[in-house]
């Protein structure tokens, strides 16, 4: 069922990265296409399936679909694996949550902020924003401090039983923690560091890493 498998992304992208971990957790393959949403010149093969330009985007024979978290529910419903969605009511609303907290909250902060000044723009010798930087490391504060509270619960981030949550905001901490400024930040969240620590090492990261990558 899951055969003819196809994957638009950009290697750098983080939502790019949250599938690609979620093909391998799930035991599924897909073909790669690497795309740059951020070319001058629009990517062709991108306009063809969003208006939006952006990554990632799952191709399933005649069947496409973008926004990472529709993908992830659909990749869930079609591998051959275990799901990755519980079933108890609290832990799949905790779920949400998480995913809502990392989206709408997290991702600006600790990826396009953090992690893009500290680590990514030095690296690429582009420029360093550090106003960005520095409101990044602000805002961050209110994400982590209320996903630490949701890892001390228990239901979600608990180091034990990953689901959908555990792959949306793990290649997100990856990169804010490739920052020294956000390793340092993330101690004094300890709930969400021991679920960091019992995440960070899991095949599904360290093979789509994109830094690492030949």
């Amino acid at each position: 069922m899951a055969d003819g498998l196809e994957l638009i992304g950009y290697r750098y992208s983080v939502y790019t990265r949250i599938v690609r971990a979620a093909l391998i957790e799930m035991g599924l393959e897909a073909t790669y296409h690497e795309r740059n949403p951020f070319a001058a010149t629009p990517d062709t093969m991108l306009l063809e399936h969003t208006p939006f330009r952006r990554v990632p985007v799952l191709r399933h024979d005649d069947f496409t679909l973008t926004e990472t978290s529709a993908i992830l529910r659909y990749l869930d419903a079609i591998g051959p694996g275990l799901p990755l969605v519980p079933t108890a009511p609290h832990q799949v609303a905790r779920m949400a949550q998480v995913i809502a907290i990392t989206d709408f909250y997290g991702y600006v902060p600790l990826v396009r902020q953090v992690f893009s000044n500290a680590v990514f723009a030095p690296m690429m010798n582009e420029v360093v924003d550090a106003r960005a930087l520095a409101e990044g490391l602000q805002n961050a504060g209110p994400v982590l401090q209320s996903l630490d509270a949701v890892a001390a619960e228990g239901l979600q981030l608990n180091g034990t039983d990953v689901t959908l949550a555990d792959l949306h905001l793990a290649p997100m901490i990856a990169y804010f923690t490739m920052a020294t400024q956000g390793a340092a930040m993330l101690k004094a969240f300890p709930n969400l560091q021991r679920w960091w620590h019992s995440v960070a090492d899991r095949p599904s990261l360290l093979q789509t890493d994109p830094f690492a990558e030949p």
